[in-house]
């Protein structure tokens, strides 16, 4: 039986739009966070009409990659759709089960990373350490969440395990939103920043067992802290 022949039909503007504009977000073009340029620049500086804008800018919405809040813009909400999964996915688990996984990711790589580790990638994770020092001996918690963030992505990608980054990658900012912040008074900031040097100093003496351990107790003070967290609260996430 001859089969049907299926039509070739050229992708509309707005099906091209999606495609560039998604490929922008996952090239960090508009990183995860950021609010877009206004309509008008958009249409400026891409040549389209406003409706064909819409369309494009509706469908990442659908997507789970953009987010429009009424009176404030549009916002990147992911850099693929399945990092969009993972964050809603993980919004709806169980704290303890968003621990747990973090626990399995982070003690893994850590241990990796001093196993296989770079000098260069040492230096970096030193010089994160040292950036988050100095941003909370400062006060300013936003900086030092958002350092802490790179610290821990900078760990797993010392693991080597190319997969493996990936897939913290989708799921950091899943765990990260999951999680919320933390306050920190003066005993557990030193704490934390106690576990974070213990890290790095297993890394650097290639010790696999004890950065293993001291990912896990990192976790640990996380949760520990944010079940003691009064409601409302921020502060710098691990």
């Amino acid at each position: 039986m001859n089969r049907i022949s299926t039509p070739r039909r050229a992708a509309s503007l707005s099906a091209q739009l999606v495609d560039s504009l998604r490929s922008h977000i996952e090239s960090g073009g508009w990183p995860v966070g950021t609010r877009i340029p206004p309509e008008q620049a958009l249409i400026e500086e891409l040549g389209v009409g406003r409706s064909t804008l819409r369309e494009a800018l509706g469908a990442l919405v659908h997507l789970g990659l953009l987010e429009a809040r009424k009176g404030d813009g549009t916002y990147v909400r992911a850099s693929s759709e399945l990092q969009s999964v993972m964050v809603r996915r993980a919004s709806s688990a169980q704290r303890d089960n968003v621990l747990e996984l973090r626990t399995v990711l982070e003690e893994y790589a850590s241990g990796a990373a001093a196993l296989r580790r770079s000098e260069d990638q040492l230096e970096q994770l030193k010089e994160l350490l040292a950036d988050a020092d100095a941003a909370c001996a400062g006060a300013d918690m936003a900086a030092a969440g958002n350092v802490d963030a790179l610290f821990h992505r900078a760990v797993v990608r010392a693991s080597g395990n190319d997969l493996l980054v990936e897939v913290y990658d989708y799921l950091g900012t899943a765990l990260t939103s999951a999680l919320g912040g933390l306050p920190w008074e003066a005993t557990g900031a030193e704490e934390h920043a106690r576990l974070h040097r213990r890290l790095v100093d297993a890394i650097e003496a290639r010790d696999e067992s004890d950065a293993r351990d001291a990912a896990a107790a990192i976790v640990r003070l996380t949760h520990d802290h944010e079940a003691e967290a009064p409601s409302g609260t921020e502060g710098p996430r691990t």
